[in-house]
């Protein structure tokens, strides 16, 4: 049985908890698929076992909390925490070094591509904590509007998609690459808007 079939028949059982349980077990480095889970949450509203718009502020909770708190954990202990065997498993110093680097050479900015970055999402999230780079609110602005988009893609896909499996898989198998895709397109669209609109207001003056 894969672990969309696992989470689907999970979640049927025990709703909106095991959903939120799961999600917040993934910001801890737990090795389930957050968008996998997302979807599964959707598929259980689009057979009727819950309600998808709730299920959607469930997902964003899960979410949020699960980063938060590694956000915070990273805050309070400080590089102690990469003593801790579970954390050192995958935040190594090499790694630690790296996501320094990515917080250098794009700033804040880092914290948002982090949604999109399951195997680097924790790393980041802790490693933002630590080096107290950004404040908390900071931090949760940056990931609450990263997973404003992602949480309800993938929450809204199972639930359209849960009478269609074949379709929802083949969109689940393009993963997060899609969605970054379509940001790229949506960014530059509106890169081209903001030129055109600079270029329009300049000759006018």
């Amino acid at each position: 049985m894969d672990i969309l079939q696992l989470l689907t028949d999970f979640f049927t059982n025990y709703g909106y908890a095991a959903v939120f349980f799961v999600l917040l077990i993934c910001g801890f480095g737990v090795p389930i698929p957050e968008d996998v889970t997302l979807v599964a949450g959707g598929i259980i509203s689009g057979l009727g076992y819950t309600n998808v718009h709730t299920m959607f502020a469930v997902g964003m909770a899960g979410v949020l909390v699960g980063d938060a708190t590694m956000f915070t954990i990273g805050r309070v202990y400080g590089t102690k925490v990469m003593q801790v065997r579970f954390v050192a498993r995958y935040l190594t110093e090499e790694r630690f070094m790296a996501v320094q680097e990515k917080f250098a050479k794009y700033g804040n900015w880092v914290l948002f591509v982090a949604r999109f970055l399951p195997g680097l999402r924790s790393p980041i999230f802790l490693t933002a904590g630590m080096t107290r780079r950004v404040s908390f609110w900071r931090f949760l602005l940056m990931d609450g509007f990263a997973a404003l988009i992602s949480v309800p893609v993938w929450v809204y896909l199972g639930y359209f998609g849960a009478n269609n499996r074949d379709w929802l898989l083949t969109w689940v198998h393009r993963g997060q690459s899609g969605i970054l895709m379509v940001l790229a397109v949506a960014g530059i669209g509106l890169g081209v808007w903001w030129w055109l609109r600079r270029r329009k207001t300049a000759k006018s003056a």
